[in-house]
């Protein structure tokens, strides 16, 4: 599961990020502890703990002293709402740039995507 290139922390980070829009971790849920993911990626428990710290930072997880992480309420949203706002600046942005250079109209560009999207 290790991606060579990029660090650790932020894969543990966008681990938890799947799961939790995948509904894995619900609301109010616990997720595992810096240890275990330490232990499961045979890593140091500072590093996993970064990445968890990411997601306390963003409100995605809050902390139950003594207990552990747990998931916001609203972080499903939150993140699909990062998400959509990302995958529109990496891919949709380009994709209609490069449409524009090479003069794909909207209704052409549509029905690329449409036949594209039964075909996969």
């Amino acid at each position: 599961m290790i991606e060579e290139g990029k660090p650790i922390f932020v894969q543990i980070a966008e681990q938890i990020e799947n799961d939790i829009i995948e509904g894995v971790y619900p609301p109010e849920t616990q997720v595992p502890s810096t240890n275990e993911f330490a232990a499961f990626y045979r890593i140091n428990p500072a590093t996993a703990g970064k990445g968890v710290n990411l997601l306390v930072d963003e409100g995605v997880l809050y902390k139950k002293r003594g207990i552990g992480m747990f998931v916001s309420d609203g972080a499903r949203e939150r993140l699909v709402a990062k998400r959509r706002d990302a995958f529109r600046d990496e891919y949709l942005r380009p994709l209609l740039a490069e449409a524009a250079k090479l003069g794909i109209g909207p209704d052409q560009l549509s029905r690329m995507i449409q036949t594209e999207g039964v075909s996969a």
